[in-house]
């Protein structure tokens, strides 16, 4: 029987990928007929590509389809394309919506690799491109900053405990407060890198001065924002986008009687929850629409961290609604939006 597609379903995780082999028949019946585990490197990537092609025919392209899974799918995606392999890349809430759909009952490396295959051979999906190289050197600086940020933090505890002590060492501390001077000095030195990544690429440098329209969004937090997204490009709605922050609420439910408290997910990209942090807290302190959103939702369940939160995902929503239309902030966008932000507030 003709085989109209054939796909390589794979579930990547740090340290090995697991892949299921899939194929679709002309009378559209989809048969998953081989499984298989590799490490998570470029040797693993060679046995993976040399084993599909044994299995595969060649009449008929095979697609690579994964999830975009933090970092641990970037280099073999980077590898396959190097290869002139066809990738498709798919967002994690889009694949966890259509594993409900199946009747699997247990949820495991195997299960997942095989509900990614079969979501490959049912779904017209778009091929991935390499992102720009400005978006992977920005991502780069931009987690260097914040590895730098949790560093000094610790340092400083470390250094308040020296100055606490009975009989504190001074050179204990001075030595201390040299490496929290290095780690400022080191900072700055980012975020001039920053902003000289930002002002040599003409398209980023108009929508980062577009998206710091936003009240408490800084270049910083514009330039994480796209180095973590590559430029939007997995992206094709707000919902997407607060799926793959972590920013999306769950619902604890079983049967039909008990349910949980609603939280986010977090299983999702920290590095843009973590950017989004200071920027809602200014926004809550010093615009007044953000302010009234955040005292409405205090008002209705008394928790301000979950307010916090809902002022977090609104403002990265804004972000993506900024760089679709190619516009600056609207000031009464809130207000002409009322209604839609409260069925929508948590």
């Amino acid at each position: 029987m003709k085989i109209l597609k054939q796909v390589a379903g794979i579930d990547v995780a740090k340290k090995e990928i697991v892949v299921s082999l899939g194929r679709m028949h002309e009378d559209l019946t989809i048969e998953i007929y081989a499984f298989k585990i590799f490490t998570n490197n470029e040797k693993g990537f060679m046995a993976l590509v040399f084993w599909v092609k044994k299995l595969t025919i060649t009449e008929v392209p095979v697609r690579f389809v994964m999830e975009a899974t933090g970092v641990y799918h970037e280099l073999l995606a980077y590898y396959l394309a190097d290869q002139g392999l066809t990738v498709n890349i798919v967002m994690p809430n889009k694949i966890s919506n259509f594993f409900k759909t199946l009747e699997v009952k247990t949820i495991t490396d195997k299960t997942a690799s095989q509900t990614i295959t079969v979501f490959g051979l049912e779904k017209n999906l778009s091929s991935w491109k390499k992102p720009k190289k400005v978006y992977k050197g920005l991502r780069q600086v931009t987690r260097e900053r914040g590895q730098l940020i949790e560093e000094r933090t610790t340092l400083k505890n470390q250094l308040h405990a020296e100055k606490a002590e009975a009989f504190p060492n001074k050179n204990s501390i001075q030595r201390v407060q040299k490496r929290i001077q290095l780690l400022d000095i080191q900072e700055k030195e980012i975020m001039i890198e920053i902003a000289e990544i930002v002002k040599q690429d003409e398209e980023m440098n108009k929508i980062t001065t577009l998206i710091c329209s936003l009240p408490g969004v800084s270049l910083l937090t514009a330039a994480t924002i796209l180095a973590e997204t590559n430029g939007f490009e997995l992206i094709r709605n707000k919902k997407q986008l607060t799926s793959y922050a972590g920013l999306d609420v769950k619902e604890k439910e079983s049967g039909t009687s008990v349910k949980g408290k609603a939280r986010i997910s977090k299983k999702g990209n920290k590095y843009l929850r973590k950017a989004m942090h200071f920027p809602a807290l200014t926004a809550i302190r010093h615009d007044k629409r953000f302010k009234a959103i955040f005292a409405r939702l205090v008002d209705k369940h008394g928790i301000k961290m979950k307010a916090a939160v809902a002022v977090q995902r609104k403002l990265l929503e804004m972000t993506y609604i900024i760089y679709k239309t190619n516009n600056r902030y609207d000031k009464d966008y809130l207000n002409q939006n009322e209604k839609i932000e409260n069925k929508e507030a948590v």
